[in-house]
């Protein structure tokens, strides 16, 4: 396999990407290592307990109180026993979301690059990544020969043909990295926090880096120095750094950029044709399998399976690269034939079995989908890259023009009830202008008189088409601020059409608001000169003085 780790920094911001056989499965964001809380330990003082939540709030020296399970103590005296102002050593294993706090847990890891220490478990563990047998064995017997007392350990995908020295060299780094904050945490008038974990570029070497199966790619020569500079540290040849000196951003050259946009969108689709819809509701991701564009040879079940076998293989990706957890429904192509299920179903698992953070496969459910979980480890790639959308409010969708102008109705018929009102102006999108005027400004007349005030109406492009402005007070004031044009302005305009009533002239648009050019029905699509004759509410009369083209 070919493995890349594509490292770019730019001001504050750190991104990595791991790229395996040339596509994008992987990518990290960090815009400044202050802002991170993952695996920092703090010094807690707890303050509520909430019994019926089977939780307790704890101050960490944050804005929001982090958010601790009582069914992480269990086992310990301390979960019985604990009260408003008990002092705790916790760590932060998810980032605050929204109105929440953080999440901590008192089940304390330390990672090292071969081990991850566990200083209130006893347990021996090998990463699942790790799929040979006899390694396994080898690396266990290891463990457990250099387990301390008391504590736990993990052993690390990192840690395939790692010799003995090294696992412990990696072991008494850790220890003395415990010992430390044990230290910190002891000590009056300490702060709060006790431990902050790396920075990206050092948690990506630790954590993804495997010579020489891996090549790092960096685009610029003090980022180059600082990764060599780590890789040394960690005793790993550092020769191996590329730099990159192309003038697109490395992201785009090596085509990443493509793989994260696609990534971010609802529909992805499929080499053979067919494609996924995927959703994020709050409680669950949904993804619908369409056979789209791909029809086939003559057997339309081969054409299903072989639309939902590749799409096993790219849910797999999306997911990783996404890194959305919690519960994953997929609704394949019906397959009549159990076979066939059954081999979706095993491409999905070895698919799945490239991804690092814990997944479960369930099956097919009785109404045919197949349910899965996937661990929520860090933040999901929309959260990274991506905010609520203020227009849409995070649906997805807008209001349609035609509903926006309803509404703009509404509120012009509420502010023109007011006595001292002689008019109202709007200003608005002018497509949204265009259907609050109607056609021959039928529905504006019509409202003038609905409400018995004079309305103009104003388009402006600038203003996004769910947002408006209201302007009243007096008619011949109003009036002058509605008009765009006045009679003797010179304008370079485009025609767009023909007039509908007048067959001899052009039709051209200034912000929403009509022009009617005088014998230029011939020249539609050209930019002209014009000269404003006349003006009138909603449209006004321009005579031809150049034609540019």
């Amino acid at each position: 396999m070919d493995r890349q780790l594509v490292i770019s920094a730019l001001l504050q911001h750190v991104q990595v990407g791991l790229v395996e056989d040339g596509r994008l499965v992987e990518y990290y964001l960090e815009h400044d290592v202050e802002d991170r809380l993952v695996n920092n330990i703090y010094k807690g003082r707890v303050e509520n307990v909430l019994p019926g939540m089977d939780a307790a709030f704890v101050d960490i020296g944050l804005a929001k109180n982090a958010f601790l399970y009582l069914a992480d103590l269990q086992g310990d005296p301390k979960a019985q026993a604990l009260h408003k102002g008990d002092t705790l050593l916790v760590q932060v294993v998810k980032e605050a979301e929204g109105a929440k706090g953080p999440r901590v847990t008192t089940e304390i890891t330390l990672p090292g690059r071969f081990l991850v220490l566990l200083p209130f478990q006893s347990s021996v563990g090998i990463s699942r990544q790790i799929t040979s047998e006899e390694e396994r064995s080898r690396l266990k017997e290891l463990a457990e020969a250099l387990q301390p007392e008391g504590m736990g350990l993990i052993v690390r995908t990192m840690a395939q043909g790692a010799e003995e020295a090294e696992l412990r060299e990696d072991l008494e780094g850790l220890l003395a990295e415990w010992s430390r904050i044990q230290k910190r945490f002891r000590r009056k008038g300490s702060g709060p926090l006790l431990y902050r974990d790396h920075d990206l570029v050092y948690r990506i070497l630790r954590d993804l880096y495997s010579p020489p199966h891996t090549r790092i790619i960096v685009d610029n020569r003090a980022l180059k120095r600082r990764v060599e500079e780590e890789l040394r540290e960690m005793g790993l040849d550092a020769g191996g750094v590329e730099l990159y000196r192309g003038k697109l951003d490395v992201f785009t050259y090596l085509g990443l950029d493509k793989d994260l946009d696609r990534a971010r969108t609802p529909r992805v689709w499929l080499d053979c044709g067919g494609y996924l819809v995927i959703n994020q509701t709050e409680a669950l991701l949904t993804i619908d399998v369409n056979t789209g564009k791909f029809v086939g040879g003559a057997d339309l079940q081969d054409t299903v399976l072989k639309t939902n076998l590749e799409a096993a293989e790219e849910i797999a990706h999306q997911l990783r690269l996404r890194n959305v957890g919690g519960i994953v429904i997929i609704d394949f192509v019906h397959m009549p034939r159990e076979a066939d299920r059954e081999a979706v179903l095993q491409r999905l698992a070895e698919s799945l079995g490239a991804d690092k953070t814990r997944t479960r496969l369930c099956g097919f459910t009785r109404l045919g989908l197949v349910e899965l979980t996937r661990k929520k480890a860090k933040r999901p790639l929309a959260e990274m890259l991506e905010v609520e959308c203020p227009h849409c409010r995070g649906t997805g969708r807008v209001d349609s023009d035609e509903t926006t102008a309803l509404r703009i109705a509404r509120q012009v018929q509420a502010r023109a009830a007011e006595a001292e009102v002689e008019a109202v102006l709007v200003r608005c999108h002018s497509a949204v202008a265009a259907h609050l005027i109607g056609p021959s400004a039928a529905h504006l007349e019509l409202l003038e008189k609905q409400t018995g005030k004079q309305v103009f109406v104003r388009g402006d492009d600038e203003l996004p088409k769910d947002e408006f402005e209201l302007i009243s007070g007096a008619a011949e004031a109003l009036r002058k601020q509605a008009l765009p044009v006045a009679v003797g302005d010179s304008l370079t305009v485009q025609i767009l059409e023909p007039h509908a009533k007048n067959p001899g002239s052009g039709l051209a648009r200034l912000h929403g608001y009509a022009l009617e050019c005088l014998d230029c029905a011939s020249l539609v699509g050209q930019l002209v000169q014009v000269e404003i004759v006349a003006v009138y509410r909603t449209s006004a009369v321009a005579r031809l003085v150049e034609n540019r083209n």
